[in-house]
């Protein structure tokens, strides 16, 4: 997950009953295999009085940021929506360095196009 961030940051007020979705969060980026994954990352956590809700940013390698609230929104889904977004990232990176534009454009008249139909192999095809 921290492998496509450079940046989590976390606030909450200890006090605060709402704040599980920060404490599980840490405890992710925290973990050992999410350090080795990008141990450039930085991890910030701002425990104490806050005037806002319980907290997560994260800022992505490509320096997007994302502020989430953790009193809404579960660590999970949070976990889930960094990978989908670092999955687009890596495919955005890859069509770039093979020199191919990014976003990729498809033609409407592709789009609209049936695909190429399949032949079902014979039994004697099968056995070979």
């Amino acid at each position: 997950m921290l492998k496509f961030l450079s940046r989590v940051r976390i606030e909450y007020n200890a006090l605060d009953p709402r704040t599980a979705s920060c404490m599980e969060f840490l405890a992710q980026c925290n973990s050992r295999k999410a350090k080795e994954s990008n141990p450039a990352c930085e991890v910030e956590v701002k425990r104490g009085i806050v005037d806002h809700p319980p907290q997560i940013t994260v800022t992505f390698v490509n320096g997007v940021e994302e502020m989430f609230d953790a009193t809404l929104t579960p660590a999970q889904n949070i976990r889930n929506m960094i990978l989908e977004k670092g999955q687009l990232l890596e495919t955005e990176q890859m069509f770039r360095e093979a020199g191919e534009p990014w976003p990729v454009i498809i033609p409407e008249e592709e789009l609209s196009q049936p695909a190429p139909g399949t032949k079902p192999r014979k039994a004697e095809e099968k056995k070979q």
